[in-house]
């Protein structure tokens, strides 16, 4: 069993006369998913205003945290809930940090286990480790220099011990980086995280 985190990342057609219905469709899902052991978070976007093609992306610790979750009662119920108007459905995993600087439209990450035939071996590698750490440094550095400087002027804040105040930090600045920042660092760098390849 791997050991390291996975992310997954799902493509899904929707139809597009029953957005909302779908809108709650998937947050219900990330509900039902936050409550098994190992999750790490998620995240979804459409491919754009009018599009019925949606890219969604979660995390677990590990393949048997992955693999409780894939095979519970609950995301079978949820699934089939979907089925009305998910059309299409393909999706991908990749272990470690690098399913977050993967590009959902191209599918640049490596089929699952199930679907081992859509693996493609032209597909490009992700960003190297150095790159993927230079791309974190740069979203945390002044979300985290920003904090800083705002809990400082609360007089109180010293007084806070530092096993609190580590533990208030992270549990704050955490999703601001996994929903906000670190998309949007790697959207900013796609290019460099990236290059593309001539021909």
């Amino acid at each position: 069993m791997a050991t390291e985190p996975i992310t997954v990342s799902i493509r899904r057609e929707v139809d597009p006369d029953r957005i909302a219905e779908a809108t709650v469709w998937v947050q219900t899902g990330v509900n039902l998913a936050n409550r098994y052991p190992g999750f790490l978070g998620s995240g979804w976007v459409r491919a754009g205003e009018d599009s019925d093609v949606w890219h969604m992306l979660y995390r677990f610790a590990n393949e048997e945290t992955l693999e409780a979750w894939e095979r519970s009662p609950e995301r079978s119920w949820w699934l089939e809930m979907g089925r009305g108007f998910v059309r299409a459905e393909k999706a991908k995993r990749r272990t470690g940090i690098e399913g977050w600087f993967d590009d959902p439209a191209t599918g640049s990450v490596p089929a699952v286990a199930d679907d081992p035939g859509s693996a493609d071996a032209a597909l490009p590698p992700a960003p190297p480790r150095w790159k993927q750490a230079v791309s974190i440094w740069l979203g945390f550095f002044p979300v985290n220099l920003a904090f800083s400087l705002l809990i400082a002027l609360a007089p109180w804040w010293e007084d806070v011990p530092l096993v609190l105040r580590v533990l208030v930090t992270t549990l704050v600045l955490t999703p601001i980086m996994t929903y906000w920042v670190l998309p949007w660092v790697t959207r900013m760098l796609r290019g460099w995280l990236v290059p593309s390849r001539a021909g």
